[in-house]
């Protein structure tokens, strides 16, 4: 085999519940974020279809991403979008479970990416400047590494993590 990229064989891993929950963030102007509040956008419920997206995303993330593993069976897919009029920004957040032979931090990852996207292509008429940023993993479980929390989380600093 010549080096390179490739995806690691997970073949004789054992099967486990596999859990992971990520977040990330869009920042609007004062405007865009009230006439999302309002259910005002132009294009319909930003809050319902990013959720939408989010989902959609997470089970997709395989085919997004060249050296991820196809999941056979994701048992959850939770994505949370909550907007939040006194840091001008709507949190999302998505959770991720199945059982498998690898993690599902990428189909977490790529939850709130797409829910993140979807906010902003549903409010770009009202603020093309959005910004998207923080995304991140907060926490995993399963597999041979167990339980894991990221430990740059600081709640006041970052904007919080759920629980």
């Amino acid at each position: 085999m010549q080096p390179g990229v490739g995806m690691v064989d997970v073949g004789d891993k054992p099967l486990t519940e596999r859990c992971a929950l990520a977040e990330g963030w869009v920042r609007l102007n004062p405007q865009a974020l009230a006439a999302l509040m309002a259910g005002e956008v132009p294009k319909g419920d930003v809050i319902t279809a990013a959720q939408l997206a989010g989902i959609q995303a997470a089970k997709r993330a395989w085919e997004l991403l060249p050296l991820c593993h196809p999941l056979g069976e994701i048992s959850l897919v939770e994505v949370s979008v909550v907007p939040a009029k006194r840091s001008g920004r709507v949190r999302v957040q998505a959770r991720v479970r199945a059982r498998g032979r690898t993690g599902v931090e990428m189909e977490a990852l790529c939850g709130v990416a797409g829910a993140a996207l979807c906010v902003y292509d549903m409010c770009k008429g009202i603020d093309p400047a959005m910004q998207i940023g923080g995304i991140r993993l907060l926490e995993k479980s399963g597999g041979k590494s167990g339980k894991w929390k990221n430990p740059r989380l600081h709640s006041s600093q970052e904007g919080g993590a759920a629980k």
